[in-house]
């Protein structure tokens, strides 16, 4: 089905900029697995991306998902809710100095308990602990409703936009 999309880039140029959000479930803990896994990040994506069309990286071979996690510029946190995985975010460095979140999300049964915000907010503070020169992302109008509204609230600014006609499938064939 031909539809049109827009996909919003945002920024934050300073750390000051962070609006954060606190923690709104007790027993949320968010970690970086300390050993990179090329299934971990592969459900992860599949599971929070399903409702959310993320397709780009679901034709990835198992080398290509290990060259993902084994990339030195990436870092992976998975957060969870009383032991279970709630979400995740991805931070992935470039040469410009610049952080960019480059997956973020909830898995479905953990959307709207309040977790989104402080999420990000934490994946605002390990990129700036990485010494970015700016935190920036991505989404578009195929992603949850509340995304940019949350990425506002924590201090992000839309730096551009476009509006293209894609192809966009009836599902993910996510997991």
């Amino acid at each position: 089905m031909i539809t049109d999309v827009t996909t919003y880039y945002l920024e934050m140029t300073d750390p000051k900029d962070l609006r954060p959000s606190l923690c709104a479930y007790p027993a949320l803990s968010i970690e970086q697995p300390p050993i990179p896994s090329p299934e971990l990040n592969k459900f992860l994506y599949t599971a929070v991306g399903e409702d959310w069309l993320w397709t780009d990286r679901l034709p990835w071979t198992c080398q290509e998902w290990q060259e993902w996690v084994n990339c030195p510029e990436l870092k992976t946190w998975v957060a969870y809710a009383s032991g279970t995985p709630a979400g995740y975010f991805e931070l992935e460095t470039h040469p410009d100095g610049s952080a960019e979140i480059a997956s973020f999300g909830l898995l479905p049964s953990f959307i709207g308990r309040g977790l989104g915000g402080h999420l990000l907010t934490i994946a605002v503070q390990n990129a700036w602990q990485m010494e970015a020169t700016r935190v920036w992302l991505h989404t578009c109008t195929l992603d949850h409703p509340n995304a940019l509204r949350n990425y506002s609230d924590r201090g992000f600014r839309v730096f551009r936009e476009s509006t293209v006609p894609q192809d966009v499938p009836e599902d993910s064939s996510g997991p």
